[in-house]
């Protein structure tokens, strides 16, 4: 189950609520961007990036000299799936159908060289499946130039918003179109580095992504 806090509580629309600690991992595992906030210099900053899960733990990476993840504190981040925009018949009654999580904590920064790389293939799998055994592997100077941090999924939150608009039963009966216009995250076939020296075609686990109606390769 996922921990109940004052931070995860859910005040308003109590029924959006999500209790099962799978539903987090699902969300997270089909998300590819989340945002960081985070505090600097006592301004609020929110920064989008990649990110890696492994089991109960989420990891962040970027630069060393990256103020949003040298920062020392509590940080909050997000990620968000959005599964429809629900038009009202009321202005008012506008909404979306998404999937959100929300995850409170005070990360720490990844130093042993084997979390260090562990992270790293999680954060790069987690956007390209199968990529992390084609390529070539951090050398010293990049993997001291990566500061990583492993953030506990302990204390989160997950909201859902699902079905049709919810307009006022007087409003049912006004002449207006209703409904929910359906949305997803389609990949489109990869396109080549213009810049690739050999006559390569495009790896198996890459074409592999494309959305199948879509998939001209």
């Amino acid at each position: 189950m996922l921990s109940t806090t004052e931070r995860t509580r859910l005040r308003r629309a109590k029924h959006k609520a999500r209790t099962d600690r799978t539903e987090l991992y699902d969300l997270l595992d089909e998300g590819l961007v989340c945002h960081l906030g985070v505090v600097v210099d006592g301004t609020p900053r929110v920064v989008p990036t990649g990110y890696g899960r492994i089991d109960d733990t989420l990891y962040l990476h970027g630069s060393t000299g990256a103020r949003s993840l040298r920062e020392e504190g509590e940080v909050c981040v997000t990620v968000t799936l959005l599964d429809g925009i629900v038009l009202a018949r009321s202005a008012f009654h506008h909404s979306m159908n998404h999937r959100s999580a929300m995850i409170f904590g005070t990360p720490r920064v990844v130093t042993a060289p084997e979390e260090h790389e562990a992270a790293l293939r999680a954060i790069t799998e987690h956007l390209a499946p199968g990529q992390w055994d084609t390529v070539r592997l951090p050398d010293a100077k990049e993997t001291a130039a990566t500061r990583v941090l492993a953030l506990s999924l302990e204390e989160a939150s997950v909201k859902v918003r699902t079905g049709p608009p919810g307009d006022d039963p007087e409003d049912h009966a006004l002449p207006i179109w209703a409904g929910v216009l359906p949305t997803r995250v389609v990949f489109d076939p990869p396109i080549t580095d213009p810049g690739l020296t050999h006559d390569l075609p495009v790896p198996e686990h890459v074409a592999a992504r494309v959305t199948p109606e879509r998939r001209t390769i």
